[in-house]
């Protein structure tokens, strides 16, 4: 048996730059991992791949994008060995945080090496591409530009480290339908887009943009409340993550994010849930 711990993203900056015309969208957006982490165990079993997430409503089966990323490994041994993975959710699902993309990345990486497979990291983000847009970016391990629809990769080795408070209305966000709602012109041009110079905490706040809020911030105005209490309790900027609906403001210390964190649990409604956490 193994434990491994899975992060969480935000995106610090994301703008949709054109659909394409195989329906995806063409982006640039920058990915931060977070120490907020789901954790996985992964024990031997009679035969096959078995899945448990205990707590949660995901799926258990080949619905679920784990087991999927373990059979893309698995499935190419000549006697593959049975594999439980149980996930233990603190990730909330459907959330612009990447859980399942990680889950998915963290399955590829260990599987691997439990395995002895011996793929490099490029081959297991090309294994990871065909799972998901942000799988190879948890493969990656580091903060990066991401570009095409996410799956091309620039490491981003100046943002400084930031300290975060994130707070999740309790409910989820189709990702696919915030696309959808954009109503973007179909482009066949090739898109080139300067990515902003963030070396700083003061650039990254100055920098925080997210395109999608055209959407969800729509949909769910107290969103919106949600970026005004984070900043009222500190935070030198506010975002929401992805396609929603997590929030997050950042702080400049430690001590900051954890007095807001405090703060935003007791004022906050029973289904939020609020997580102070770091850039990793």
């Amino acid at each position: 048996m193994i434990s491994k711990l899975s992060p969480a993203k935000v995106n610090l900056h994301l703008r949709v730059l054109g659909k394409r015309k195989d329906g995806f969208h063409d982006i640039s957006t920058l990915m931060q991992r977070i120490s907020l982490y789901d954790e996985m165990i992964f024990s031997p079993a009679d035969h096959g791949i078995t899945l448990s997430c205990p707590g949660s409503a995901i799926p258990e089966n080949n619905d679920n994008i784990v087991y999927r990323a373990a059979d893309a490994l698995l499935s190419r041994l000549s006697h593959p060995p049975g594999m439980h993975i149980t996930i233990n959710k603190k990730i909330p699902v459907a959330a612009g945080l990447g859980g399942g993309s990680s889950n998915a990345a963290t399955a590829l990486m260990t599987v691997n090496d439990l395995m002895d497979l011996h793929y490099n990291t490029d081959d297991l983000m090309k294994i990871g591409a065909k799972l998901g847009a942000d799988v190879p970016f948890f493969i990656f391990g580091k903060a990066a530009w991401a570009s095409g629809i996410g799956d091309r990769l620039q490491a981003a080795d100046n943002v400084p480290p930031l300290w975060f408070v994130l707070i999740n209305p309790g409910f989820g966000i189709s990702t696919k339908m915030v696309y959808d709602n954009l109503n973007l012109r179909l482009t066949k041009r090739v898109v080139n887009y300067k990515c902003p110079v963030l070396h700083t905490a003061d650039d990254v706040v100055k920098g925080l943009h997210n395109d999608l809020e055209r959407v969800t911030l729509v949909l769910h105005p107290i969103l919106r409340y949600f970026k005004n209490i984070l900043v009222q309790n500190g935070a030198l900027g506010a975002l929401m993550s992805g396609s929603g609906p997590t929030v997050m403001g950042i702080f400049a210390d430690e001590q900051g994010a954890i007095t807001a964190e405090k703060a935003l649990e007791n004022a906050g409604g029973r289904e939020w849930s609020v997580f102070a956490a770091r850039s990793i």
